[in-house]
């Protein structure tokens, strides 16, 4: 059958168009792509120039400190993490995880499309889009809860995708097995990261604004919302048990992040991240939400549209919203076929509309292995710079709070940890017996700690302990504090907490963020007060 054969005639009604039988899932094409994906992903962790990401160390430190019941972040990395550690931590292995994600995320967008009546060239499309656009690469690279993200929120839409053409297939209340799908995901996004709350606020408005809001009155989203915050209740009880840190978070992320972030900029960065992509994806939200064809899809556009602007009026980072472009592009490939199959009446418009389809194949393709290093760490810094200042990237290259970089960020926190370790350890050594029986290392940042924690091994070190985030959450330890090395403060800051601040060195890392390139090693000691009567009053640092 051809592929237009299987796609739903331009005029058709509303209804028939739902009860339309859907085209064939290509999915052994899928699934090859999304092999493709992951080896790629393998073989970058394998031979790549750069080692783990600031962050990652965060997250290995809270599977070592896993709490199901009573932690300050939502739990699934670090259940993730506790799991790769007993299978091993190499840098391969333990990336495996977004890796895998990432090729899940293509299968998915190849049957989204297929879901919106898309055959075999956009089901291609789709899935291709979702395995070279750079905000998927760098995600599916990093041990991260960001991949995990996109792939919950993903599967939430492919439900409520379900749900649409169901409930206007027999004029009901949806499918009941995609409402258990649904509370499914959220519950596995709400195990994620709390972000998942903006998507079920989006998809309220959706199915508000939608030819769909009768199902808004049967029990199916109720029991939908109960079943997600069943599955995701660690994380719930965390944030009470622990005072509803994720107060704080927000509020310094407002605070030092968030306003950085204006209109223009979130706006901006959507073209960067996606390039032509970003076409697709428009023409995907106008076919949702203009085609006669896709009516009974309207709550999908406007579940995305009400999340993208919840996220613009918030000032959100631009990768927030990136979970609903799997989605808006698989959309955006089926219409993309639906209106160059409308075409094959004719030889001439048969002829245009193989080129159209060719034109844009390619231009995805083409952006997408150009752009490849931006999403693949695998240029080594030096040429990842020169590569960047060529292509012109350099609004890329931004910080968190605004500053540039010649590198982008993630490439920048991967470099320099094991030197710095490696510093941290020859200071402690250095110290005398009695001394260093006592010595408790500290990390002004998470990273700095995480670090330690996870290179320290090979050199004996203790447990690092820092007074930030989640690890403020872990303790001060037992040792009162009398001496210690501390990695990455500055000696007015210590000189607050300790009689005897000796600076040993200093680490340069011209790459790193810029509190990385000048990071101060100290040996410390004589507090004014003991690490266990001070530590309530450092809470709340993040």
């Amino acid at each position: 059958m051809a592929v237009t054969e299987a796609l739903p005639d331009v005029g058709a009604s509303p209804r028939a168009t739902a009860a339309r039988p859907r085209p064939p899932l290509a999915f052994e094409m899928l699934l090859t792509l999304a092999l493709v994906v992951v080896a790629a992903h393998a073989l970058t962790n394998l031979f790549g120039p750069y080692g783990f990401q600031r962050d990652e160390f965060l997250y290995f430190a809270m599977g070592r400190h896993l709490r199901l019941w009573g932690m300050d972040f939502p739990p699934a990395i670090a259940l993730l993490s506790e799991a790769i550690r007993r299978l091993g931590d190499s840098m391969v292995v333990t990336r495996l995880v977004p890796a895998l994600a990432h090729g899940l995320l293509v299968i998915l967008a190849g049957m989204l499309a297929r879901n919106f009546g898309g055959g075999r060239f956009a089901q291609a499309l789709a899935a291709v889009s979702v395995a070279i656009t750079s905000l998927f690469l760098r995600a599916g690279n990093l041990f991260q809860p960001v991949v995990l993200d996109q792939l919950t929120w993903t599967l939430a839409l492919l439900a409520l995708t379900r749900i649409c053409r169901s409930a206007e297939e027999d004029g009901g209340t949806g499918d009941p097995v995609a409402w258990l799908g649904l509370g499914i995901a959220a519950g596995l996004g709400l195990l994620t990261k709390f972000s998942i709350g903006f998507l079920a606020v989006g998809m309220f408005v959706g199915l508000l604004l939608s030819p769909q809001r009768r199902v808004l009155l049967t029990r199916w989203p109720l029991e939908a919302m109960l079943l997600g915050l069943l599955i995701g209740s660690p994380s719930i009880v965390g944030q009470v048990r622990l005072g509803f840190p994720v107060v704080g978070q927000m509020r310094d992320l407002q605070s030092y992040q968030l306003v950085h972030v204006g209109y223009s900029v979130y706006l901006i960065d959507q073209l960067m991240m996606f390039g032509p992509v970003i076409l697709l994806a428009i023409f995907g939200v106008l076919h949702l939400l203009l085609g006669r064809s896709a009516r009974g899809f309207r709550a999908v556009a406007w579940t995305c549209l009400a999340t993208f602007a919840l996220l613009l009026a918030l000032h959100g980072k631009a990768y927030y919203i990136g979970p609903i472009y799997p989605t808006l592009i698989a959309a955006g490939a089926a219409a993309l076929e639906l209106w160059t199959g409308a075409m094959a009446g004719r030889a001439v418009g048969r002829v245009t509309g193989n080129v159209l389809r060719g034109l844009v194949f390619v231009a995805v393709l083409g952006y997408g292995i150009g752009g490849l290093p931006m999403g693949l760490p695998i240029l080594a810094p030096s040429d990842m710079a020169r590569y960047a200042a060529e292509i012109g990237m350099a609004p890329a290259m931004r910080t968190n709070t605004g500053e540039h970089l010649r590198l982008p960020q993630d490439y920048a926190d991967m470099i320099g940890w094991p030197e710095e370790v490696a510093a941290v350890a020859r200071a402690y050594k250095a110290l005398p017996p009695d001394k260093q029986a006592q010595a408790v290392i500290i990390g002004s940042s998470y990273g700095h700690a995480g670090a330690i924690d996870y290179y320290g091994k090979r050199y004996g070190l203790p447990p690092a302990i820092a007074p930030v985030g989640s690890y403020w959450f872990w303790g001060p330890g037992d040792k009162p504090g009398n001496v210690a090395v501390v990695l990455g403060s500055d000696s007015a800051g210590l000189a607050r907490y300790f009689r005897v601040v000796r600076p040993i060195g200093r680490m340069v890392n011209p790459w790193g963020v810029p509190e990385e390139q000048h990071a101060g090693i100290f040996v410390v000691e004589q507090p004014y007060k003991t690490l266990q009567q001070g530590w309530p009053s450092l809470k709340g640092r993040n």
